[in-house]
């Protein structure tokens, strides 16, 4: 299997300075990063590296739950999986990831509400970014829309 590659270029310090992130390996865009508009209630234009854990815990989760989905003799109409990444003071010092909420509602024929659930919790358990972020709380909404 490949690897994937992304780039951030920084210049300054954490609260003057600011970055641009690159996703390199697809060439899908750069994003500007700083920690001010990181930690606020706005982002301001501005991605962090929560969204994009998001943005990669969503995309993976999706194509978990639609493999599970089909071995279990389903079929995927449509599945919105949404992340909400939360950053928090870390009593160790620092920060560190407070939580992620995932949330999915899906359009699936062959399932009945339980099966939907019992693989929505099967792909949260085996995406491969969920098995990366083992140290973060992670819960799960998961139902047919």
């Amino acid at each position: 299997m490949p690897s994937r590659t992304a780039r951030t270029e920084w210049s300054g310090g954490l609260p003057d300075g600011s970055g641009r992130v690159t996703l390199v390996s697809s060439g899908a865009g750069t994003y500007d990063v700083s920690f001010p508009r990181r930690a606020a209630d706005e982002a301001g234009g501005a991605t962090s590296p929560e969204e994009l854990i998001a943005a990669a815990h969503t995309s993976c989760y999706a194509m978990q739950l639609s493999a599970i989905i089909g071995e279990a003799g389903g079929t995927v109409k449509s599945l919105i999986a949404d992340a909400s990444v939360g950053l928090g003071p870390d009593p160790a010092g620092g920060f560190r990831l407070t939580g992620i909420k995932l949330t999915v509602r899906g359009q699936v024929e062959g399932l009945d509400a339980d099966g939907f659930a019992t693989a929505a919790q099967a792909a949260k358990e085996t995406c491969p970014i969920s098995k990366a972020l083992t140290g973060v709380a992670i819960t799960l909404d998961a139902a047919l829309a």
